[in-house]
């Protein structure tokens, strides 16, 4: 059999969604902050990138960070909208109407 591919989870960073709520609500990013110790992160905690939910050493770091092409691609990505439950049914189909259709529509194709 072939090499089995493992999902690294040491440099994984928070899903779009996650992000999309940091963003939206700094509650949530507070929240989210409260839970890391400052001690065990890079910088003590002080340089964090919302967009990319990432840490950084130093202030040179970051800025470095926000001018390379991933955190800008993770801005491309972060401006488009969110797939929601109702664009995922019509993908495959389903529509809102749960197949009853208004008497009109019946009527025109008989």
């Amino acid at each position: 059999m072939g090499a089995t591919r493992r999902i690294k989870t040491k440099r994984r960073v928070r899903d779009y969604d996650q992000v999309r709520s940091d963003l939206d609500s700094p509650r949530h990013l507070a929240q989210y902050q409260a839970t890391k110790d400052a001690e065990d992160l890079p910088g003590l905690g002080k340089h964090y990138c919302v967009e990319c939910a990432k840490w950084f050493e130093s202030e040179f770091n970051l800025t470095a960070h926000t001018k390379g092409k991933n955190h800008k691609r993770r801005l491309r990505l972060l401006r488009e909208d969110p797939h929601t439950q109702k664009v995922a049914e019509a993908a495959v189909g389903l529509g809102t109407d749960n197949g009853v259709r208004p008497q009109a529509e019946v009527e025109m194709e008989e």
